[in-house]
């Protein structure tokens, strides 16, 4: 049985879409906080149970039976996500899972200057001390990020960073795919595995991918890091949120997001989505 964590969400939902191209409905279990809102999986013979990484108690019995377990890592910038991947790691000891896959990302490391890259780094080291058999699926930076991180560069021309350097932008259609693919595999993967796209651009290299789509030039501006989060916050934006992103382009600057690896493209058994594909869907939009 492969069960499913936080199947309401983007990424393991289209997963779960993709294990049910291929295994009866019968095979699989989801796992979510609010089991309404996953009717539509229900509705196609999907167990449903309710489940929380912040209510430890609810997990042991939500993740009975696991031959494999998928726990999607936590988005919330303000809880203690560590504490959180704990709790489930915890339970899935206590249930008895075979293998346990997280969702995991590039560059994940405690030295890294990206808050969710520390969160990874200590998430897998708990794996590794759990005793179970674990995979960490160490996905590139999702490319959908890059319609907030490029700004109204349709409108300016400009594309404004507090440092430059290359990201390996990585669709997350692409990623949940290789992940339903990953637990459907004869073999097993083992420890951290590493799924991007073919290329990891830097954004000065993204500028000119955009001047090619949209007919017009398009280039990058570095403004520092302190007066791109006095620009952020004049806009609006929390400190907090402005800093958080900041950290990404530190962790980018640094080299952590640059590294790519062919394996995405051989689970999907085509070439991964590039940037060139992402802006080229937005303008047309």
């Amino acid at each position: 049985m492969i069960i499913v964590t936080g199947a309401t969400g983007s990424l393991n939902g289209a997963t779960v879409d993709h294990l049910l191209e291929t295994v009866p409905a019968s095979d699989v279990v989801v796992v979510v906080r609010d089991a309404a809102k996953a009717a539509r999986f229900a509705d196609r013979g999907v167990e449903v149970r309710t489940g929380d990484y912040a209510d430890p108690t609810s997990l042991p019995a939500a993740f009975a039976g696991a031959d494999q377990l998928l726990l999607v890592s936590s988005n919330d910038q303000r809880a203690d996500a560590v504490a959180l991947h704990r709790n489930a790691v915890e339970a899935a000891v206590d249930a008895g899972v075979g293998r346990v896959l997280y969702t995991s990302h590039q560059g994940a490391s405690l030295e890294t200057p990206f808050g969710p890259g520390r969160d990874h780094a200590a998430t897998e080291a708990l794996l590794a001390d759990s005793g179970l058999a674990w995979t960490s699926l160490r996905n590139g930076f999702y490319a959908h990020s890059l319609t907030w991180s490029l700004g109204d560069w349709r409108e300016t021309g400009v594309v404004t960073v507090p440092v430059d350097g290359p990201m390996s932008w990585t669709a997350r259609e692409d990623a949940a795919e290789a992940a339903a693919r990953i637990l459907l595999a004869e073999q097993a993967f083992d420890g951290p595995v590493t799924l991007t796209a073919a290329a990891a651009p830097t954004f000065t290299e993204i500028a000119s991918i955009a001047t090619e789509v949209s007919g017009r030039p398009v280039r990058t501006e570095v403004v520092g890091e302190d007066e791109w989060i006095d620009r952020q916050v004049t806009s609006g934006q929390p400190e907090f949120v402005a800093r958080f992103m900041l950290g990404m382009y530190q962790a980018a600057a640094g080299g952590f997001f640059a590294g790519t690896d062919l394996l995405l493209g051989e689970l999907l058994g085509r070439e991964p989505r590039t940037v060139r594909d992402v802006l080229v869907a937005e303008h047309r939009g």
